[in-house]
């Protein structure tokens, strides 16, 4: 690896295959480390040198790394013994969703940064709500304003709530953080 060229495509194929190769046996043995990290806090400035490598390591050496002093430091959510929390890549196409959204750099959190990002949420979340038989208010196709919001603070979801649950006829928008009639 050319510490010049660090997004090298010439050695990128290699690398991402033996990256991928250790993701691969890591969730065919996942189930044989510990759900939850058994390692104390400060473990890690223990084993990892306090000073960047003068030279980059070869990806055999940080594989070997992540799997000698990073795993014993994860909770390993894929765990089929982690009953905890739902997993987000528990599928090859989540995983390779995953790939290509940081291999392209996609920044989606506005349609002016990711126009094709934001669109094809929107779609696939139509897809979702179609598969659970959802109203057409609930899509974003359907006409209605629909598709689902996000909500930046806390208390402005709250007060949407409040305001759907007591006057239930009327509809309502958010712009600019305050509360609409529709």
């Amino acid at each position: 690896m050319e510490f010049t060229n660090p997004l090298n495509p010439n050695t990128l194929s290699s690398e991402v295959s033996k990256a991928t190769k250790f993701l691969a046996n890591y969730y065919q043995n996942v189930h044989k480390y510990p759900v939850q990290s058994q390692v104390e806090p400060g473990y890690l400035s223990e084993i990892i040198p306090n000073s960047a490598p003068q030279v980059p390591e070869s990806i055999e050496h940080i594989l070997e790394d992540i799997d000698t002093k990073i795993m014993p430091g994860l909770s390993h959510w894929q765990s089929p013994n982690f009953f905890a929390y739902f997993p987000a890549n528990a599928s090859n196409s989540g995983l390779l969703g995953e790939i290509l959204c940081s291999g392209l750099n996609v920044v989606g959190f506005n349609w002016i940064a990711s126009p094709a990002a934001t669109e094809l949420e929107a779609i696939v979340i139509d897809w979702m709500g179609k598969l659970l038989k959802l109203p057409q208010e609930f899509l974003f196709d359907g006409g209605y304003g629909g598709g689902g919001v996000i909500h930046g603070e806390l208390h402005l979801h709250l007060h949407y709530l409040d305001l759907k649950i007591i006057f239930p006829q009327y509809s309502y928008v958010i712009d600019d953080n305050e509360i609409h009639d529709k």
